[in-house]
């Protein structure tokens, strides 16, 4: 489409790395006006089998690679007065699951920042927007490349759906600067549930997170992860999971359907 793109890979959890990397951006290719937090990586495994500076490290990237990312962003866009930040969180940021107590906690913490931060950026009648997007489960490689402790191979939690679905979800926030965008009904399930019935589901997932969580074959010992750094090879964007993916969330396309009725009818009426 006559753009251009600039690869850099740097280790989120690192602040002047970060802010390394949007300078260089900016100097190449020119201003940013999307910034989009994503980096993950996590530890499957009960709490007490993970140790202290292991899930350290998954907050430092999962939580602090966000906040770096929101600041190396913001100290660009505000003084322009222009720009969006788009934070990838998870339902797991409002309603936790057994086994993933590190992850859970650090989308947990992106999720009290951004809320935050927002505000500031309200008080100063800033035009820069903080978005958030929250995902239900995700056919990536992830589960075959963090770190687990787990008997059997690790498996996100039915329903699953394709990455794609996702990428859609981040686009329509950073052209529209909605405030929060839930990705499927699961998602939509468990974020309302958990205000309604937070102590049933905890009965529940302490009953089936175990199960759900992992697949039929046993779990391979010897697989590298990537809680230290990153493991070498092209994994593409997709897991093991297509067979069980959804390529779209009917939620989500009503959602924007909705949205899209509901402008054009505020169209008329100015008109």
């Amino acid at each position: 489409m006559g753009g251009r793109s600039m690869v850099i890979s740097v280790d989120v959890a690192d602040a002047d790395a970060v802010e390394a990397a949007a300078a260089a951006v900016e100097s190449e290719i020119g201003p940013i006006d999307v910034w989009v937090n994503v980096a993950m990586t996590s530890v499957f495994a009960p709490f007490l089998e993970i140790e202290a500076r292991e899930f350290a490290r998954v907050t430092e990237v999962t939580y602090l690679g966000f906040v770096n990312g929101t600041r190396a962003a913001l100290r660009r866009m505000v003084p322009r007065n222009h720009g969006v930040v788009v934070q990838v969180g998870s339902a797991l940021a409002y309603r936790s699951i057994p086994l993933q107590s590190a992850y859970c906690g650090a989308k947990h913490a992106m999720q009290g920042f951004t809320d935050s931060v927002r505000c500031e950026l309200l008080h100063e009648r800033s035009a820069v927007r903080l978005s958030t997007v929250h995902l239900p489960a995700m056919n990536t490689p992830q589960f075959d490349t963090v770190l687990s402790r787990l008997a059997r191979r690790a498996q996100p939690v039915a329903p699953i759906y394709q990455p794609e679905v996702a990428a859609e979800a981040v686009v329509g926030v950073a052209e529209s600067g909605r405030r929060q965008v839930w990705v499927g009904a699961s998602t939509v399930g468990a974020i309302l549930g958990n205000r309604v019935i937070p102590g049933l589901l905890d009965r529940y997932l302490g009953r089936t997170g175990y199960s759900a969580q992992q697949a039929d074959e046993p779990a391979d010992r010897d697989r590298a992860s990537n809680l230290w750094q990153p493991i070498p090879g092209d994994r593409g964007a997709h897991g093991r999971f297509d067979g069980q993916a959804h390529g779209r969330s009917l939620q989500l396309r009503s959602r924007a359907a909705l949205t899209g009725a509901r402008r054009f009818i505020e169209a008329q009426v100015r008109r």
